[in-house]
């Protein structure tokens, strides 16, 4: 098939034939079929998801909006701006791009919808709040295609219901518009070809598959045959990362969260001999600090950068040639698009290195170097679409314009998450939406929606549109504090934020870490803290959440490796004497068991579980075995849990663990448990910011994080009180289950242990619990008693490690 004529000269002029995928994608939408593009890095997606655009326009010029652009990131909206207008400047094509993001101005938003550009780069939030305006109606009629780019990193999530219902709501006012999805790390494209569709058809989109690429090389950075015993964060390695550095030409350094990156940057810095221009990227970082960032690194003034999965996903800089991962990547689909970074070309083999941070984390790097040769991806977990975000959805719908409720339940079932709504469950929201539900209908707060004599439902009053647009979106961060450099009472160049809860705790003269800075607090106002430079050794902030999950399938092959002996020469000879030691002193955890290793050391308890379920799921039953063992008499103090192993101490001794690990009664114990921690409250929160029922922001107001938990905690009490089958916390407790807890994995691992639970009791410590109990301290339990045991590194590894007759 042809492309239009200026097109094809242009590919002509630079050398190029379009791929056949490229040529496929326009084909799929000159027969107006939705398409899913599944190709790898490097194969020009992004300009296959265009060409269709480009090619219509060039052939039917035409004014208005034609093609929206969804993005998971900010910073991949505007590269793809920066990529997109190279071409169509070339080819002479008068076609107006911009970008709408939480990052563009009030006003060019404003002209955007009196205006708008024929192609508009934007996010799931911004789309969101885009359908929320009266004129919306008029912008986006003439819509021909939409593009949701690294649509994996959508379609499980909330954001991917939030961008689900959009769609939905734009099919609608545009019924002929196309859809059409791009990924490079998709397992299973029938799922998403279904989550893509309107009304969940996915025989109505058509896969399109880009040839194979040149294969990646993943190296594993190893020092002296050695693997350090516990960390997590490949900090150890900070002298070896940087000469990698020094030897390329472009680099980015990934860590696993905001938190590392400030540590990774001083960390790398202190080592940077050469004085190379090095740059940190992270969400909490400004808009201007991180344009500034992306900036230098597309114009090569930049060597190196260290950033978070800000940058993850889809950034087109071509000079790039090495990845470093920080840590374990806790999942093969993750690294294959952090690495997917280094060049970008589909025919030049992308290279990046991971550094481990122990030795369990060796494994990891070895099972995902594994899993990346042999092109397997982690699996995604659809599940139902939230009932928080159809709230938020219908308040948007109600903002717009008012409408009848018969017609929005047959355009909300059209959005694949919500496919399988029913009718009753709808209604639900609806009145909730209206009234806040039966506890609450008596506060006019949350009266938002009345009905017409016509039956159409309408906003109760104007000010809640402006409201629902201060306040939407289905990411809920901690309360922030600005940062800003400047004196006092004066305003200055702002930094970005910190969460609330850290900066409560800093007093005038404290100095801490950010932006790659040390900064010294020189003053409050309100919201922001007033800083300068400073000098000394800095405390580094922290954040809520942050640590990625392991995936199932890299889960399975690290088992795999700790059953696979003739794999064991490749290794470092300290991962491989620990391997030994603990075949020969104890036992390896099988492909399909529950290893439970018990042992006495300084007057505790131990017992450790090798679940390899991860670190939320072996946080969750940490506190299901203490609970048990204080009910048993067995006096608990503690537990702890990473990716791999919980382990729990107690003054007494457990002699068979079975009835710890039972099914039975669990979830009337979880859910016990769950209602007197925090994790239902946390969840509850989250899920009432979203559905609309605590504002995050008033208009010319700061909201503490105090003041929004108080009133997130009264609504709790008031509703479990009163109204426990309130829709909020049939959320939540969906939420804390899922997210926080990850329950079907430990429900998973609960019938792993009744089937074949095996327990060796050892005189002394395995060489395979050393890296879990070297985090000892970190947990506490209350209970008959609660004294956490602090053990020495070096005692502990030489005790696991010693032979016995050696």
């Amino acid at each position: 098939m042809s492309l239009p004529p200026p097109i094809a000269a242009w590919f002509a002029q630079r050398g190029w034939h379009p791929r056949r995928h490229q040529l496929e994608m326009v084909a799929a939408a000159r027969d107006g079929s939705h398409a899913l593009l599944v190709a790898p890095t490097g194969a020009g997606k992004t300009l296959a998801g265009f060409l269709a655009t480009l090619a219509d326009l060039a052939e039917n010029p035409r004014d208005g909006l034609h093609t929206i652009y969804v993005s998971p990131l900010k910073a991949l909206a505007v590269d793809v701006q920066r990529n997109l207008l190279t071409p169509v400047t070339e080819i002479g094509l008068d076609i107006r791009i911009e970008t709408r993001t939480g990052d563009t101005p009030s006003d060019r938003k404003r002209r955007q919808r009196e205006r708008p550009p024929h192609i508009l780069l934007t996010t799931p939030e911004s789309l969101a709040l885009l359908i929320s305006y009266p004129d919306a109606a008029a912008m986006l009629a003439g819509v021909k295609t939409v593009i949701v780019d690294e649509i994996h990193a959508f379609a499980t999530t909330k954001r991917g219901d939030q961008l689900s219902l959009a769609l939905s709501r734009l099919q609608a006012l545009a019924p002929d518009m196309r859809r059409v999805g791009l990924s490079a790390t998709i397992a299973d494209p029938e799922a998403y070809q279904g989550w893509l569709a309107p009304d969940a058809d996915s025989a109505a989109v058509r896969l399109v598959t880009g040839d194979p690429g040149a294969e990646p090389v993943v190296e594993i950075l190893v020092i002296e045959d050695r693997i350090p015993w516990a960390g997590h964060n490949g900090r150890w390695a900070a002298r070896a990362v940087m000469r990698r550095l020094e030897a390329s030409r472009l680099a980015i350094v990934f860590v696993n969260t905001r938190a590392v990156a400030e540590l990774v940057f001083r960390d790398l810095w202190a080592e940077n001999d050469q004085a190379l221009p090095i740059g940190i990227h992270h969400g909490s970082l400004s808009a201007e600090a991180r344009r500034k960032t992306e900036n230098a690194m597309a114009s090569g003034r930049l060597r190196a950068i260290v950033a978070t999965a800000s940058l993850d996903l889809g950034i087109d800089w071509g000079d790039v040639d090495l990845v470093v991962q920080m840590g374990a990547p806790k999942g093969s689909s993750r690294l294959l698009q952090r690495t997917g970074r280094a060049n970008h070309r589909m025919d030049e083999a992308s290279r990046a290195i991971v550094v481990p941070g122990n030795r369990f984390e060796y494994l990891e790097a070895l099972a995902a170097q594994d899993a990346v040769r042999e092109g397997e991806l982690d699996e995604d977990r659809f599940r139902p679409g939230g009932l928080d975000v159809l709230a938020q959805h219908i308040v948007a719908c109600a903002a717009a314009a008012p409408f009848q409720a018969d017609a929005l339940f047959a355009e909300i079932r059209g959005a694949a998450p919500y496919a399988g709504l029913a009718r009753a469950r709808f209604d639900e929201v609806i009145a909730f939406v209206a009234t806040g539900g039966y506890s609450l209908s008596a506060y006019d707060r949350y009266q938002r929606l009345k009905q017409g004599k016509d039956g159409s439902w309408r906003l109760t009053h104007p000010r809640l549109a402006a409201q629902h647009r201060l306040n939407a979106g289905t990411i809920v961060e901690a309360v922030t504090m600005n940062v800003v450099f400047g004196k006092n009472g004066r305003s200055g160049r702002r930094f970005g934020q910190v969460e609330e809860w850290f900066g409560g705790q800093l007093r005038i003269g404290d100095s801490f870490m950010f932006a790659g800075q040390t900064l010294e607090v020189t003053g409050f106002e309100g919201p922001d803290i007033f800083v300068r430079h400073g000098r000394g050794d800095p405390r580094v902030p922290t954040y809520v959440g942050g640590r990625m999950p392991l995936s199932t399938n890299l889960a399975a092959r690290v088992r795999g490796l700790f059953n696979a002996p003739e794999r064991w020469a490749e290794m470092p000879p300290d991962v491989r004497e620990w391997l030994e030691i603990q075949q020969r002193r104890s036992l390896l955890p099988g492909l399909d068991d529950l290893l439970v290793e018990t042992f006495e050391r300084d007057g505790r308890w131990f017992m450790v579980a090798y679940g390899f379920a991860g670190r939320n799921a072996h946080q969750t039953l940490g506190m299901l075995l203490t609970q048990r063992m204080e009910a048993a008499g067995l006096q608990p103090l503690g537990f702890v849990g990473s990716d791999y192993v919980v382990a729990v101490w107690s003054l007494q001794q457990v002699t068979d663990p079975r009835p710890l690990f039972s099914p039975d009664v669990f979830e009337e114990e979880l859910a016990e448990w769950m209602a007197a921690s925090p994790f239902l409250r946390r969840a509850f929160r989250e899920v009432a910011i979203i559905g609309g029922l605590i504002e995050r922001t008033l208009p010319g107001q700061h909201k503490t994080g105090k003041a929004m938990s108080v009133s997130s905690d009264l609504i709790y009490d008031v509703l479990r009180r009163h109204e426990p089958g309130h829709l909020l916390l049939t959320a939540a407790w969906h939420d804390a289950r899922s997210k926080l807890t990850d329950i079907d994995r430990l429900a998973a691992l609960l019938e792993t242990a009744q089937r074949n639970l095996v327990l060796v009791a050892l005189d002394r410590v395995s060489p395979l619990a050393v890296p879990v109990l070297l985090e000892v301290g970190r947990e506490r339990v209350a209970g008959t008693a609660d004294t956490a045991l602090l053990l020495e590194a070096s005692a502990l590894a030489a005790e696991a490690m010693q032979i016995d007759g050696a």
